[in-house]
C-alpha cells in the first residue's frame, strides 16, 4: 500500500514540475519580471549586509579613525572586538528573527530589522569613543543578521521553482555590490582632510552614515511589496495568498499553473497542521503558553526528527563551511592582509581591497543567471576547490617571502592576485549558493526556525591574521577543501524542485511512515490536487 501511495505522489510531483516548468536563467527572470523586480528590491537588505561588512575594514586603517579610537585600535584584542562585536550581534539577530518571521510576517520583519540597523548605524556615525562603536556595531549586527536570514527566505517563498536559485542569489549579488561600493567609498573618503578634527573625521563618519540611505529606502519600500504567499497560507489567509500568486505569475487566479501551485502550498500546510494536531492536541487553543510550547517543539523537531535532523545538518554545515572558507576574515581585514603581502602604504592596500570588491561582484553575476541550470552541487564543489587552492598557494608564497617582501615585490603582487582569484571563487559559488540551499530545504512549519539555526552558524569570524601569519591561509584552505567534499557526499541537488517537493529529497530518502503517506494522498485528493495535476499532464500529452 505504501509503495502505491508513494508512486502516486511521485507521479504528482512529476506532473506538477511539468505544469510549473518554465525557462530558467536570464529568460526566466525576464518572463517572471514582476517577481524579479520584487526580489531585486528586497535584496537591498543584502546591500546593507555587504556594505556593512566591507566599510569597516577601510575605516579601521584610516588615520583619523585611529586618532579618535586609538585606545581600541592599538590594542590587538580590542581591535578584534571592534570587528567581532558585529558578528555577535548578528548571531543573536539571526536567532531572534525566526519568531518575528512567523509571527508578524517576512515583510514586516524586514521593516523591523531595518529600524534596528538604522539605530546602530546612527550610533556609529556619531561615535565619540570606542564604546559607541562597540554598542553601535552590536545593534547594527542585530539588524544585519536578521536581514541576512529574512531576505533569502522572503525571496525563496515568492519565487517560482525554475528561477528560485537566481532570485535567492540576488541577495549575494547585492552583498557583493555593497562590499564593492563600500571599499571604493573608503578609498575615496580616505583623502578627506582639513584643519579641524571634525573635517578629518568625515573620512570615516561619512562612509558609516551613507548606509542609512539604502536602509530607509528598503524599510519604506518593502511596505508596498506583497506578503509571502506561503506565510499567508500559514495564517489562513488563502484568498490573499491566491491573489499574490496570481499577480506574481501574471496569470489569472483560475489558471492551471496558479491553482496547482496554490494547492501544493495549501496541501503542505494542511499536512503539517494535521500532524501537529495529532502530536500536540493539548496545544491547539492559540494561547501564549501553547504557542510557546509549539514553538519549542518546532525547534526540538529540528534535531529529534530524522529527516529534519538531516536538513539541519545540511543547512548548518553548509553555512559553517561558507564562513570557514575565510571570506569574512579576508573582507574585514583585507587592507591589513595586503599590507602583510607587501603592498606598502595605506593607499595601495585600500586600492587592492577595492579590487576584491569588484571581482567578487562580477563573479556573482554568472551565478544569478545560470545557477538554476547548472545546479547547486557542481557550483559549490568547484568553488570550494578553487578557494582552497588559492589559500594554499598564498600560504606557500607568504611562507617563503613574508620576511623579505621589500625585495620581492612581484611575489607580493602574485599573492595578492590569488586573493583576488579567491574572491572570484567565492563570488560565483559559496557566496550565493550556500544561501540558496539553506533558504529552500525546509518544510513550511519550521522554515523560519530552520533557516535561523542554519544561518546562525555563519556568523563567526576567526581573527588569526597576526597570530598564524601564512598558517592562516593553510587553515582556511583546509576548511575550503573539506566543504567541497561535504557537498559532494552529503548535500542533495535541489534545483528545479518546488519548496513543497523538498520532502521528497529529504523525507522520502529516510522513509516516510505509511500513515504520513496516506495522509498526504488524502489531503491531495481532498483539495483536488491530484486531479488538477493529472488534467494538466493529460493536456500536455494531447498537445504533443
Amino acid at each position: 500500500m505504501a509503495a502505491g501511495i508513494a508512486g502516486a505522489d511521485t507521479s504528482l510531483a512529476v506532473a506538477k514540475r511539468k505544469a510549473l516548468s518554465g525557462q530558467s536563467g536570464w529568460r526566466g527572470l525576464v518572463h517572471n519580471r514582476r517577481i524579479f523586480a520584487i526580489a531585486v528590491f528586497a535584496s537591498l537588505g543584502g546591500l546593507l549586509y555587504g556594505y556593512n561588512q566591507g566599510v569597516f575594514s577601510g575605516v579601521l586603517v584610516m588615520n583619523s579613525f585611529h586618532d579618535r579610537m586609538a585606545s581600541a585600535v592599538d590594542d590587538p584584542g580590542k581591535q578584534g572586538w571592534l570587528v567581532a562585536i558585529l558578528e555577535l550581534g548578528a548571531w543573536f539577530g539571526v536567532l531572534m528573527t525566526a519568531y518575528f518571521a512567523d509571527k508578524i510576517s517576512r515583510k514586516y520583519t524586514i521593516v523591523l530589522a531595518v529600524c534596528v540597523f538604522c539605530i546602530g548605524a546612527i550610533v556609529q556615525t556619531a561615535a565619540k569613543d570606542p564604546d559607541y562603536i562597540y554598542g553601535g556595531r552590536f545593534v547594527t549586527g542585530l539588524g544585519v543578521g536578521s536581514l541576512s536570514m529574512i531576505v533569502p527566505l522572503y525571496n525563496a517563498e515568492i519565487a517560482p521553482p525554475e528561477v528560485r536559485g537566481s532570485l535567492v542569489a540576488l541577495q549575494q549579488l547585492a552583498i557583493t555590490f555593497g562590499i564593492m561600493v563600500s571599499f571604493w567609498i573608503d578609498y575615496g573618503t580616505n583623502y578627506i582632510g582639513g584643519a579641524g578634527d571634525t573635517q578629518k573625521e568625515a573620512a570615516w563618519r561619512l562612509p558609516l552614515a551613507l548606509q542609512l540611505i539604502p536602509a530607509v529606502i528598503l524599510g519604506v519600500g518593502i511596505l508596498f511589496m506583497p506578503f509571502s504567499p506561503r506565510w499567508l497560507v500559514n495564517q489562513g489567509r488563502d484568498d490573499e495568498a491566491l491573489a499574490v500568486l496570481s499577480r506574481a505569475r501574471n496569470l489569472p487566479p483560475d489558471h492551471e499553473l496558479v491553482k496547482i501551485e496554490f494547492l501544493e502550498i495549501r496541501a503542505q500546510y494542511l499536512f503539517e497542521k494535521e500532524v501537529s494536531e495529532e502530536k500536540f492536541p493539548d496545544y491547539q487553543d492559540g494561547s501564549i503558553r501553547s504557542s510557546f510550547l509549539l514553538g519549542f517543539y518546532g525547534y526540538w523537531s529540528l534535531i529529534s526528527e530524522r529527516n529534519l535532523l538531516y536538513r539541519t545538518a545540511v543547512g548548518t554545515l553548509t553555512m559553517f563551511f561558507q564562513q570557514w572558507t575565510g571570506v569574512n576574515a579576508i573582507l574585514y581585514y583585507a587592507p591589513r592582509i595586503f599590507e602583510n603581502l607587501g603592498l606598502e602604504g595605506n593607499t595601495n592596500s585600500l586600492l587592492a581591497t577595492g579590487v576584491v570588491g569588484i571581482v567578487m561582484f562580477l563573479a556573482t553575476i554568472p551565478a544569478v543567471i545560470w545557477v538554476d541550470q547548472l545546479g547547486r552541487k557542481p557550483v559549490l564543489i568547484s568553488g570550494a576547490f578553487v578557494m582552497g587552492a588559492c589559500h594554499i598557494i598564498v600560504a606557500g608564497i607568504s611562507g617563503k617571502y613574508q620576511d623579505s617582501w621589500a625585495s620581492h615585490r612581484a611575489a607580493g603582487w602574485a599573492a595578492s592576485a590569488f586573493v583576488w582569484i579567491f574572491a572570484i571563487g567565492f563570488g560565483y559559488s559559496w557566496g550565493p549558493c550556500a544561501w540558496i540551499v539553506v533558504a529552500e530545504i525546509w518544510p513550511l512549519s519550521v522554515r523560519g526556525k530552520g533557516l535561523s539555526i542554519a544561518a546562525s552558524s555563519n556568523w563567526v569570524t576567526p581573527t588569526m591574521i597576526d597570530k598564524l601569519r601564512f598558517g592562516t591561509f593553510i587553515f582556511f584552505g583546509s576548511w575550503a577543501f573539506l566543504g567541497g567534499f561535504f557537498v559532494m557526499f552529503f548535500v542533495p541537488e535541489t534545483k528545479g524542485l518546488t519548496l513543497e517537493e523538498m520532502d521528497g529529497v529529504f523525507g522520502d530518502s529516510t522513509g516516510l511512515a505509511k500513515s504520513d503517506l496516506e495522509r498526504q494522498e488524502a489531503i491531495h485528493r481532498r483539495l483536488g490536487l491530484l486531479d488538477a495535476a493529472a488534467e494538466k499532464e493529460k493536456d500536455s500529452q494531447d498537445e504533443k
